[in-house]
């Protein structure tokens, strides 16, 4: 593997003792700025962001060419910070499968994620989360396992069947998942200490990947203990764009009750910050010193 890779970089963060990459949720060119300027070593781009942000619920709606467009923004926005992409249930069968991982590695993503749950899915969260069974997903694997370059994107495993069949059956279904070619497991659905500690023991020494859907009344561990358990990256898919929900509803409110802002003007972002986190200053030198020979 290439050492300037996107997957090499991953790694090496991911090497760094008892500490797990914490990789915010993006789903734009903006929002993937944001986060690098403030310190974020990786970068989750979120599906069911990426669909919110269309307009669509994280239901399977969007399809893989929009998801491609801006998961391509993301990258480029991201500017060299590893990328780790959800790739859903692959988009279809084995082949659908092997050609979006194609896709997604050819935009220089980090990592992907495939899941095992029926095509189209849902939002893990929901109820009514159903898994095919374990030969279709495991078929999944060797597909993209076969499709992705020597040097990366890693293949993220995910099984939502914890809340589908119960925690014995969702590791056994992702043992045999990184026997099938998969580097990381992500077991969605663990909540408590106890359960994470024994995904971590059953699935050693395989890193794993926590979704901290719970962010915001807290994680059940901290991330050094995480870190300790085996958990080498830790996902917040929703929470900044929770609060950019929230704050645009507040904005929106405002200016149509008051007829401007001002109400509200502490809160928002300098033109500074707008026009400085997407480059606007340097790229109109840069355009400048091209019209004028230099």
């Amino acid at each position: 593997m290439p050492e300037d890779s996107p997957a090499a970089r991953l790694l090496r963060l991911m090497a760094v003792p008892a500490r797990p990459v914490l990789a915010p949720g993006v789903w734009d060119g903006l929002s993937a700025r944001l986060a690098v300027r403030a310190g974020a070593a990786a970068l989750h781009a979120s599906g069911g962001a990426i669909a919110r942000a269309a307009g669509q619920p994280d239901l399977g709606i969007i399809g893989l060419a929009e998801m491609e467009a801006r998961i391509g923004e993301i990258v480029e926005g991201a500017g060299g910070v590893p990328v780790i992409a959800d790739a859903d249930a692959g988009y279809g069968g084995p082949l659908n499968v092997a050609h979006a991982a194609r896709r997604l590695a050819r935009l220089g993503v980090a990592a992907l994620h495939i899941e095992d749950q029926p095509f189209p899915k849902r939002c893990g969260l929901l109820d009514g989360v159903g898994v095919v069974a374990a030969e279709e997903m495991l078929a999944r694997m060797r597909a993209a396992r076969a499709a992705l370059p020597p040097g990366g994107p890693l293949l993220i495993a995910r099984t939502d069947a914890l809340k589908a069949e119960g925690e014995a059956a969702a590791l056994a279904r992702m043992r045999a998942y990184l026997a099938a070619g998969a580097e990381i497991a992500f077991v969605e659905g663990l909540e408590d200490a106890g359960a994470i500690a024994r995904a971590a023991a059953a699935l050693h020494p395989a890193p794993l990947l926590f979704n901290a859907s719970m962010s915001a009344t807290g994680l059940p561990l901290p991330p050094e203990r995480l870190g300790a358990l085996g958990v080498r990256i830790i996902i917040y898919p929703g929470d900044a764009q929770r609060a950019a929900i929230a704050a645009m509803a507040r904005c929106f409110a405002t200016v149509l009750e008051a007829g401007d802002s001002r109400a509200m003007a502490a809160d928002l972002a300098p033109a500074s910050l707008r026009d400085g986190v997407v480059g606007t200053g340097a790229l109109m030198a840069q355009e400048a010193a091209w019209r004028g020979g230099a």
